[in-house]
């Protein structure tokens, strides 16, 4: 019996952060039919992680995969998931959990992210241009630094004035700096990029502070249901059962 693909995601108070989470799924099930994919969220969304899991244990599975839907390895994934899983592997001594890594950094999230701001209507030969790339921001400075490696990529392949990263908690540069920056550089237009999965609280926090600053930007959505995140996520999955049935079975938590 192949085991489960349960995805955790953050989970917000926004509606529209669960329904494009699921949306997701949907496309790694049109991609993997036989797979049993299910969704839990960490906080503030249901299913929690642990009822899911328990759920999985109750039809009969002997181990899961977990595949966090984190862009990267800050506090949640190096607290939470960890966390979670030990609760439900105490509660069920036979269960075996694996923790496939975060989704980030990976070249698909790139690109997926790339995608979505061309959706907006953004080229890559305005050289008026300066482009934002926002993330949520993290206490953990390798996570906010991943985000600034994929803006200097694109401003390595690109014609605009300039391309940054910002954030909306946690970490600066916040979005309205970001945009004198680049401002300062030349940039006469400007666009802003999601480094986020879903809709929420904080992509729409930038968008506003973005509007109130700039004037007019060009807002891309976030990378949610694009189709290489749902390659990205199989791949994971596949790589962490993969070294759970490895003779040098790697460790269940991150």
């Amino acid at each position: 019996m192949t085991a489960p693909l349960v995805a955790v995601a953050h989970g917000s108070r926004d509606p529209r952060s669960a329904a494009t989470i699921h949306a997701l799924l949907d496309v790694v099930r049109s991609m993997r039919p036989d797979l049993d994919v299910r969704v839990a969220f960490l906080d503030l969304s249901a299913p929690r992680v642990g009822d899911v899991l328990s759920a999985v244990h109750g039809d009969g599975h002997s181990a899961a995969v977990v595949v966090p839907l984190l862009l990267g390895r800050a506090f949640h994934a190096r607290v939470d998931v960890p966390a979670a899983v030990a609760e439900a592997e105490r509660r069920y001594p036979r269960f075996r959990v694996h923790v496939a890594d975060v989704l980030g950094p990976d070249p698909r999230l790139d690109e997926a992210a790339w995608r979505r701001l061309a959706e907006a209507g953004v080229s890559p030969e305005d050289r008026r241009l300066g482009v934002v790339l926002a993330g949520a921001g993290s206490s953990h400075a390798p996570a906010n630094r991943l985000v600034a490696a994929v803006a200097e990529r694109w401003q390595g392949k690109t014609s605009w004035t300039g391309a940054v990263a910002a954030f909306a908690a946690a970490a600066e540069p916040a979005v309205p700096a970001a945009i004198e920056a680049l401002r300062a550089r030349g940039a006469r237009r400007f666009a802003v990029a999601s480094w986020f999965l879903a809709p929420g609280l904080l992509p729409d926090r930038i968008s506003a502070q973005a509007r109130q600053h700039a004037g007019g930007p060009l807002i891309a959505t976030p990378m949610a249901d694009d189709a290489g995140v749902a390659e990205l996520v199989l791949r994971r999955y596949a790589d962490a059962l993969a070294a759970a049935t490895s003779p040098l079975r790697l460790p269940t938590a991150l």
